[in-house]
């Protein structure tokens, strides 16, 4: 466990056997891929997020842990889509479940995921979360389409960008930390302190993964570098480069998004570099995570409240 996970290790160790206890299916194949996909690991910021905002807001219940493993699930039927839609072999090094069990049943089971979430959701029996969740898969949802519309189009704008990854990536941050502190009942001004800072650290996370897919390596990333540009996705790294870089620069860009390649994936990676599209990009995370902190301001120290702003700067050092 990293360190913010220490500070609420006991409900952290409640949410994962939560999580295991309701993959359970009559049905072998959802339960096999559902355990496969939940095995594979990884940080598991969402959930944490939401024990870490509920306990700072002063929350005295049980109902955290279910929300934490609802928004785990959430997390964990989008990426299932997303690795059917991005047709990926590899995610936290190891095979995706498409590429493993087929694209037919990974698409089903994050159904599945979807629709166990919302069975959950109903045992806590809040409006007000049911409507944030409700409308979080929708905006999820709309940045998936308008992802795939971006694809293959070197003139997305930079704001174009930034709408989609609020929506696909800083959405469900959002979302983590604004439940958490809703079922605390904290007062509107608490409350929406903590979207924001859920919101700042999403960006702020998405914008280092981007910077990270032309500066990592496999083993580090899990996934193959230059996937992005493999998918033809106008990444800000690219925007930048494009718009930065010398004309012969630009237009090698231009082609290998279009053309959806990494034929060409060395001469991209000078461009980017010369250009100093990474540090543009990072330092826009910074920014994001400055914001994150700001937001924390002004409210009642404790262990959870430190842990947050510590993952405000976890966002930005991680591999670079």
């Amino acid at each position: 466990m990293l360190p913010f996970h220490e500070v609420v290790k006991p409900q952290f160790e409640q949410v994962n056997d939560l999580i295991v206890s309701q993959l359970h299916s009559d049905v072998g194949l959802v339960e096999n891929i559902g355990q496969y996909i939940i095995d594979a690991g990884g940080k598991r910021l969402r959930p944490l997020l939401v024990l870490l905002s509920a306990n700072s807001c002063g929350y005295q219940g049980d109902h955290h842990i279910a929300l934490a493993a609802i928004i785990e699930f959430i997390h964990t039927a989008t990426l299932l889509h997303d690795d059917v839609v991005d047709t990926s072999d590899l995610r936290r090094g190891r095979a995706t479940a498409n590429a493993r069990f087929g694209n037919a049943p990974s698409v089903l089971v994050g159904d599945f995921l979807y629709s166990r979430a919302f069975q959950m959701l109903v045992t806590i029996g809040d409006m007000d979360i049911m409507r944030i969740i409700a409308d979080t898969t929708n905006i999820i949802s709309e940045g998936e389409v308008q992802q795939l519309i971006n694809a293959g189009n070197p003139d997305t704008t930079e704001d174009a960008y930034n709408e989609v990854i609020r929506k696909k990536t800083a959405q469900l941050f959002e979302a983590a930390t604004h439940t958490g502190a809703v079922l605390a009942g904290v007062d509107a001004s608490q409350s929406n302190a903590m979207r924001l800072y859920g919101h700042h650290l999403g960006m702020a996370f998405q914008l280092v993964d981007d910077a990270l897919d032309y500066n990592g390596n496999t083993a580090e990333l899990g996934k193959n570098v230059g996937d992005d540009l493999a998918e033809g996705k106008p990444t800000l790294p690219l925007i930048h480069a494009m718009k930065h870089g010398t004309k012969n620069q630009a237009e090698l860009i231009r082609a290998a998004i279009t053309e959806g390649g990494i034929d060409q994936l060395d001469d991209i990676l000078e461009a980017i570099h010369a250009t100093g599209a990474l540090d543009y990009t990072l330092e826009r995370a910074g920014q994001h995570a400055q914001k994150a902190k700001a937001c924390l301001e002004g409210m009642p120290d404790s262990d959870e409240l430190r842990a947050m702003s510590m993952l405000a700067d976890f966002a930005l050092n991680r591999k670079f």
